[in-house]
């Protein structure tokens, strides 16, 4: 079978090419690919080429297919998993496989797997590891978002609190805290924010940070102060770019007590800073966002970690369990992973805006694979719609949703372009 993907030979060196792909053997699972969506780490790869730690070293004449954010149909199933797997079904995947120590993942190691094309190969392991999950939800694009989701929902759940009595940890941010997400209206932030309004251990207030007038207006559009309010939860966005003393007036916020959870979620060395000095008694700050600097450093405050318990961890990825719990929340409707997403394209958008991806403005790029279309901006639509009959049934769709991207104006989308 003939597959269209975007291919990666290099640094800087992606193709949109088609090929054969080999016939499956009795261990592997055929899939057409519906949706991908783009992550700034698959950019981190493309910058990087074979020095990054999970490409292979002969990519310049076996090229990996990018992209690990996908979703899409079951179409062969090799006979080693005929019992779990039928063609027909609509599958996620969770991409960080960890097989036997073994680095390779889906978007930087595969030869015939990742999302960025019409068709691939997976591969024994995955189906080993329990990482192709069944996906029951209505739209592919909450699918490939689960991904990034599952990425949220682990920082959360790796958070932990201590206590002076014994020295077992309470796993997961504080029940009826103070949360405080820095960088916090970007796609990822705003998907944080989504997940805080609902999940288990609810926090007394959200406090959202940005420098950006902009970014900050939109997040209050899709995801307002009422809300929040309605769910219980004190919601409040702020511009410490406006702030004289940053650090005294979000701690004003708390009334003076500080944050028992700190997320950071731009990797800058005074933002980390800031929040160390932030963390209230047995704080925990997660550093989230993920530097290409192996050399990244900040200061912290070892006399608060001594003194007042305050603690540091990082988080990268999502389990499966993780995986899990995003689709399942996405089928019920509890999260909107859309929330993420400003620009919408097709196939053959993906090399260039993946090259280019910090220079895009907006949250999460998201593309359909079975057909061609330029990376628009979900704004845009309404200008477009002018003169172009699809993108005036795709902004009449998205005015409907509060401006953002849904299973309407997907399914717009494959009848338009002839996909089923």
């Amino acid at each position: 079978m003939k597959t269209k993907a975007v291919r990666m030979y290099g640094m800087d060196d992606l193709r949109l090419e088609e090929f054969e792909l080999p016939d499956i053997k009795e261990d592997e699972i055929l899939v057409k690919v519906i949706s991908d969506s783009i992550c700034m780490s698959t950019y981190k790869l493309v910058k990087q080429g074979k020095k990054h730690k999970r490409a292979p070293q002969n990519i310049d004449t076996n090229p990996i297919i990018i992209g690990h954010e996908f979703a899409g149909d079951i179409v062969k199933v090799g006979s080693k998993w005929q019992d779990q797997f039928k063609p027909g079904q609509k599958f996620s995947l969770q991409p960080a496989l960890n097989y036997k120590g073994s680095l390779a993942s889906p978007g930087y190691s595969y030869e015939y797997f990742g999302g960025a094309c019409t068709y691939c190969i997976i591969p024994h392991e995955v189906m080993e590891l329990g990482c192709l999950l069944n996906y029951d939800g209505d739209s592919y694009f909450e699918a490939s978002l689960g991904e990034p989701m599952s990425c949220i929902i682990g920082g959360y759940h790796a958070n932990y609190h201590t206590n002076k009595q014994n020295y077992h940890h309470a796993m997961g941010t504080k029940t009826g805290g103070n949360i405080l997400i820095l960088g916090g209206c970007g796609p990822m932030g705003l998907g944080a924010i989504s997940y805080g309004l609902i999940m288990e251990n609810k926090p007394k207030r959200l406090v959202i940070t940005d420098i950006s007038d902009e970014k900050i207006k939109r997040a209050k559009e899709v995801i307002s102060e009422e809300t929040a309010a309605a769910k219980g939860i004190e919601l409040i966005y702020v511009n410490t770019a406006t702030m004289k003393d940053p650090v005294s007036e979000l701690m004003e916020l708390t009334e003076g007590h500080g944050y028992d959870d700190v997320f950071v979620y731009i990797p800058i060395r005074e933002v980390a800073e800031m929040g160390d000095r932030l963390l209230a008694f047995d704080g925990c700050m997660n550093f989230f966002a993920g530097p290409t600097n192996n050399e990244f450093k900040a200061e912290i405050n070892l006399y608060n970690a001594h003194y007042t318990s305050t603690h540091i961890m990082g988080t990268t990825g999502g389990n499966t369990d993780d995986l899990k719990e995003a689709l399942y929340l996405s089928g019920k409707k509890l999260i909107e992973p859309a929330v993420m997403v400003t620009h919408v394209g097709g196939i053959d958008s993906i090399a260039e805006a993946t090259i280019n991806l910090p220079n895009i403005p907006g949250g999460k790029k998201l593309t359909y694979t079975q057909f061609n279309m330029p990376l628009t901006a979900i704004d845009d639509f309404a200008q477009l719609g002018k003169t172009d009959h699809l993108f005036e049934k795709l902004s009449e769709s998205c005015k409907k949703h509060r401006g953002l991207w849904n299973s309407e104006a997907e399914k717009i989308l494959f009848e338009h372009f002839g996909v089923n």
